[in-house]
């Protein structure tokens, strides 16, 4: 089986995915461009960011391996040209948690004497009109903190500011996701995520728009942080359900909305939260700020 030729393996999985009964997985891989036909309009230019780190204290812990892979797409969102993916390890001059190599692979003998380019990091995602990550929440910061000459960068998340489920996808991790559009990859390596966030983000949609469109749309709408400031104590295991997070710097949960939801969720806090003793700290978010600490 394993002699078998590319042109006949391609066509045995196009017999079984014309089946019912069947779905098909193709491996990613790397390629130059996903659109080939005529732009249209300006060209802008993305670039795909994933991190691993000792840790998920963004404080306190570092990253230990940066992927960033540069695109360029059209005013449809059609990614029309893919950059090399750039990938370095940096050492972190502690011991990883047994765990955290259990989960990237990654070990204190592959870090060390390793350190990021930060010239060559920064002069590419310096090049962005925008930055994607799958998870920038958890990304952004790491990345600001350790590369503070390109903070104030807009950002995007392809997990947060897409609706998924209006898009016909279920749930928002990465490799589910991607292999809802047919591909696998081997996951929790900062090169193969980007690489497959951005054949995610070229995946086309049923109105023949693509996913990327979809989400540099929701990217260009403010969003609302909300600072649950002196929230009761008692509140917390309510505010913690409802997708609050607890930021141990500041000492307080925060959540952010959009627009269309901003009332509705100050009317939440006002009945289950303060109770009429109270009023959260709201700001307004672009892509320029959000994800940002």
């Amino acid at each position: 089986m394993t002699n078998l030729s590319a042109a006949t393996l391609d066509h045995a999985a196009d017999l079984l995915e014309a089946h019912p009964d069947f779905r098909v997985l193709r491996r990613l891989r790397a390629v130059e461009w996903l659109f080939t036909g005529k732009p249209s309009g300006d060209m802008r230019v993305g670039v795909a960011v994933d991190v691993e780190t000792t840790g998920l204290d963004h404080g306190k812990d570092q990253i230990i391996e940066l992927a960033i892979q540069r695109f360029r797409f059209d005013a449809l969102g059609r990614i029309t040209e893919i950059g090399q993916a750039r990938v370095w390890r940096e050492d972190p001059g502690v011991p990883l948690d047994p765990r955290i190599t259990m989960l990237t692979g990654l070990t204190d003998e592959d870090l060390v004497g390793k350190a990021i380019d930060e010239a060559a990091a920064i002069h590419i995602l310096a090049s962005a009109d925008i930055i994607v990550a799958h998870n920038a929440a958890f990304d952004r910061p790491f990345v600001d903190r350790r590369l503070p000459a390109i903070a104030g960068k807009a950002w995007a998340c392809s997990m947060a500011e897409v609706d998924w489920l209006e898009l016909g996808f279920e749930g928002r991790a990465l490799a589910h996701l991607v292999a809802q559009c047919g591909w696998f990859y081997e996951g929790h390596r900062a090169e193969n995520d980007i690489l497959a966030l951005i054949h995610l983000l070229s995946h086309a949609l049923p109105d023949e728009t693509t996913i990327l469109s979809a989400l540099l749309a929701r990217s260009a709408q403010p969003l609302f942080r909300i600072h649950a400031v002196e929230a009761p104590f008692d509140a917390k295991d309510a505010l913690k359900a409802r997708g609050y997070r607890w930021d141990s710097l500041l000492r307080f949960w925060w959540t952010s909305v959009s627009g269309e939801d901003l009332e509705a969720e100050t009317a939440w806090l006002s009945e289950h939260v303060y109770c009429g003793r109270g009023n959260p700290a709201i700001s307004e978010q672009s892509a320029l700020e959000r994800y940002s600490r």
